[in-house]
This record gives structure tokens, sequence and C-alpha cells, in this order.
């Protein structure tokens, strides 16, 4: 095979892969994961600027990704829930925490009907986006590369969440 056959058949397989892609289902944001559908906001994204930090905003809305080891909630242990920073979902419990080394908050599983997923091409290769299911707030990535049973891995930006201890009650859910 010579250096043209070899480019050309590059190009055509880069080509079909989002193609191909496009056939895989997915989980628009009002249809959220295992369970009931939680009613989607129809709030404006920039509304939602003056309630959230800038780097939350950033990440939440404009689906950036904060830098790994960047967030507190890293090392956060206690029993609680973690909830969407922009409308106050809960979206993980504590006990679905666990460490995977890459520097963002991980969990194996988000609370029923809570998330909403799209494919993501922004790297090139297909990876499934999450988001608030309420909100439409841009959580994270999930990886079939987690602990068993499930062996996903939920990885969230830190600033995206808030973390609420058992202890206390949950706050109202904004918008």
């Amino acid at each position: 095979m010579n250096r043209r056959t070899f480019f050309l058949q590059g190009i055509s397989l880069a080509a079909a892969l989002p193609a191909a892609a496009l056939l895989i289902p997915d989980q628009s944001l009002a249809q959220a994961i295992s369970g009931a559908v939680v009613e989607r906001l129809r709030k404006p994204y920039e509304e939602w600027r003056d309630l959230v930090s800038p780097e939350a905003f950033r990440v939440l809305f404009n689906e950036h990704t904060e830098d790994p080891g960047s967030s507190e909630l890293n090392h956060e242990h206690r029993e609680g829930t973690f909830i969407c920073a922009a409308c106050y979902l809960p979206l993980f419990e504590s006990q679905h925490k666990y460490e995977s080394g890459t520097g963002w908050p991980s969990f194996t599983q988000p609370i029923a009907g809570h998330i909403g997923t799209k494919r993501d091409f922004k790297l090139i290769i297909l990876r499934i986006e999450y988001h608030c299911a309420r909100c439409g707030g841009h959580q994270g990535h999930v990886f079939k590369d987690g602990p068993p049973p499930r062996k996903e891995r939920w990885c969230n930006n830190g600033v995206a969440l808030k973390f609420v201890q058992k202890a206390n009650q949950l706050p109202a859910l904004r918008g």
C-alpha cells in the first residue's frame, strides 16, 4: 500500500466513524437514565450566569472541563448528596463515589432519572457526555472503565456540583 492509498483509506475511515455513531441510540436531555423523566427547565442559559461562579458557568453552560485535581470534592468522603451547582437537583449519592485516580470526582452511578446524555465528538472519538436532566448543565462524561459490578465511571467536574452532608437538609430546587 502506498502513502496515497493509506491516506485516502484513513480519511474514509475517519469520515465513517462519526456517521456510524449516529446509529447508536442516544438519550436526549429530557429522557433521563433509568427512571422517571425530570421536568426540564426552560430557563435560558444566560440567566444562570448570576447564580453560579464564572468557572461553574463555563463548565455547566459552555461545556468546558476544569483542570484535573482542582476540585475540593475530590477529597470529599462524608455521607451526603452531590447536587447540581446550578439548579440543585440531586445527582449522586456519596456511597457511589470512589477514587478513580483521574483527578475528577468519580461515581459508579447517578441517581436514577436525574441525568441525561448525549454523544460528544469534541475529541474526535465518541464519548458519552452527561448533563443535569433538569437544567441541562454539563457535568462530565461516563466511561465503561469503572469498578464492578456496573463498570461505569461517571467522571464529574467538581465545580458543577455542590455537596450537602447527610445531616443537613437538601436545599430547595432553584430555577
